[in-house]
């Protein structure tokens, strides 16, 4: 390519460069906004236990009382 026309290739995707940015800024203003609810979010998860996890915790519990101590209320072949 001739050397000459490289301004013009410049000016001929301005425009172009000109519709993605908004996109581009608006995407980064959305991960901004989003990052601290996600570390709220992730802060309540770590702090509460869910009901799934307390029934495998009961679960686990009794499963090792039941290998300790056979009690025949609670354990099931």
């Amino acid at each position: 390519m001739n050397p000459v026309y490289a301004p013009f290739r410049a000016f001929a995707l301005l425009p172009l460069s000109a519709l993605l940015l908004p996109g581009c800024v608006a995407k980064t203003v959305y991960n901004v906004a989003r990052v601290p609810v996600q570390a709220t979010s992730q802060a309540a998860d770590w702090a509460t236990v869910s009901s799934d996890e307390a029934d495998r915790a009961r679960g686990r519990a009794l499963r090792k009382k039941c290998k300790e101590r056979p009690d025949p209320a609670y354990c099931r072949d």
